[in-house]
């Protein structure tokens, strides 16, 4: 089963997806799919991106292809990416080098 990387923008609540550079985007359509043979490579994205604290929640989520588009399994998936549960208008972005003091 085909698999991708979700979390939230710490700042902003912003669902955000693991791209294929490493780079979280909002866009659902531009995120990396890992195949199931890429396991150890899902693994280690989600512990990089952890070891950041930019991006909270970050989970893998089943997805199929569908028409040639990312279609996620789980619901809960498909209304973050369908509609925004925290604006994506003016909100704050973290630039590479910035970080939060919890």
């Amino acid at each position: 089963m085909s698999k991708i990387l979700t979390g939230n923008e710490l700042l902003s609540g912003a669902a955000v997806y693991l791209d294929g550079h490493g780079r979280w985007i909002e866009e659902l359509q531009s995120a990396r799919v890992f195949g199931a043979d890429e396991g150890g490579a899902l693994e280690a994205a989600v512990g990089a991106s952890k070891a950041t604290g930019r991006i909270v929640s970050v989970e893998t989520e089943d997805v199929e292809m569908r028409g040639g588009a990312i279609y996620p399994l789980r619901v809960r998936e498909r209304i973050r990416a369908e509609g925004p549960s925290a604006p994506r208008v003016g909100r704050q972005h973290l630039a590479e080098d910035e970080h939060v003091s919890i």
